[in-house]
């Protein structure tokens, strides 16, 4: 069986952006979700993963989970997916019930689904090295034949460039073969100190980027949060069965759950981690690190060009906005 056969993506694009609005507050005054906006003009970050996301499978096979409260924003980016593939909750209520509804959806129409999941807010100078790293761990995923990984979620683990206290990092365990290692455990932003002992000890930064069988997923989640599972796939069948709004009505009272916080730690060992070599990735969750990450970029494009803009511009651009507050906001960390 090809290993390609029930490969999907889903974008995971439904966050708010909190930390990042000081940033990303436009002349409205409304804080515009980072996912649309552009690091330094082109296209946005959603656009940049989506073009990801067409290097690990067809387009048909690519999904985006979002919120309806960012439809101004979201609808003309994702204009090019198919319709059933802009799957949209009622409010975002975290990483997890992100997740979780975009998996169940999947399931639906392929339960034999193997999804890789790629967060709509990364930016990163190499895209062959990184996007070589995803298709490997989404490869193991569809070509593990023992069943090894059958129940297990991969992460896909970024080697470090600096010691950065404001990342999680992952520490890994034994070898599984094929570039595969356990997780012993997780530690979100840890002192620079303590980050470069893990460093040198061989831990990897955590990038939130994951593949999975859709079945592994459900079950890592209802591990944690039986009851939501279960509420949530019973609000979808009433949903197509009578036409109900079960679902709208179970996130009006749906608690906010942080995948990484709330369901990974304390599952590592239904884990497991393939590391990507360097690429000059970055998540933009603070100032500081969209000011890190200009640096980068400005350097490495005195031997780049840059990309141009497609269809849908995005929303604002957030090297402007960086230089209209002079990089103030980037000491202020998560203000």
């Amino acid at each position: 069986m090809n290993y390609r056969s029930h490969a999907w993506v889903l974008v995971l694009a439904a966050g708010d952006g909190a930390r990042l609005a000081s940033l990303t507050t436009n002349q409205d005054g409304r804080a515009v979700p980072k996912q649309f906006c552009s690091l330094n003009g082109g296209d946005s970050l959603l656009q940049a993963s989506l073009r990801r996301a067409r290097q690990i499978v067809p387009r048909h096979r690519i999904c985006a989970i979002v919120a309806r409260n960012h439809e101004h924003y979201w609808r003309p980016t994702l204009r090019s997916l198919p319709e059933a593939n802009v799957i949209v909750q009622p409010r975002n209520r975290g990483t997890a019930n992100g997740l979780l509804l975009g998996v169940l959806r999947i399931l639906e129409r392929d339960p034999l689904a193997r999804i890789t999941f790629l967060p709509a807010d990364h930016h990163v100078l190499d895209e062959r090295i990184l996007t070589r790293a995803i298709r490997a761990a989404a490869a193991l995923i569809g070509c593990d034949r023992e069943g090894a990984l059958k129940t297990r979620l991969l992460l896909v683990g970024m080697s470090p460039e600096a010691p950065d206290p404001e990342l999680g990092y992952i520490v890994q365990g034994a070898p599984l073969g094929a570039g595969i290692h356990h997780v012993t455990r997780f530690i979100e932003k840890p002192a620079e100190a303590v980050a470069r002992s893990l460093i040198a000890h061989g831990a990897v930064w955590n990038s939130f980027i994951l593949s999975a069988h859709g079945t592994a997923v459900v079950a890592c989640i209802r591990g944690r949060y039986p009851y939501i599972v279960d509420n949530m796939i019973r609000a979808l069948r009433l949903d197509a069965m009578q036409g109900t709004c079960a679902l709208e009505d179970f996130y009006e009272h749906l608690p906010e759950i942080d995948f990484s916080r709330s369901i990974a730690q304390g599952a590592e060992s239904a884990l497991c981690v393939y590391t990507s070599p360097p690429c000059g990735w970055t998540d933009l969750g603070t100032p500081r690190r969209v000011g890190a990450a200009l640096h980068r970029l400005w350097i490495s494009q005195r031997h780049r060009p840059f990309l141009a803009a497609s269809h849908a511009p995005a929303f604002l651009n957030l090297a402007a906005q960086y230089s209209l507050l002079g990089g103030a906001t980037a000491e202020t960390g998560d203000s």
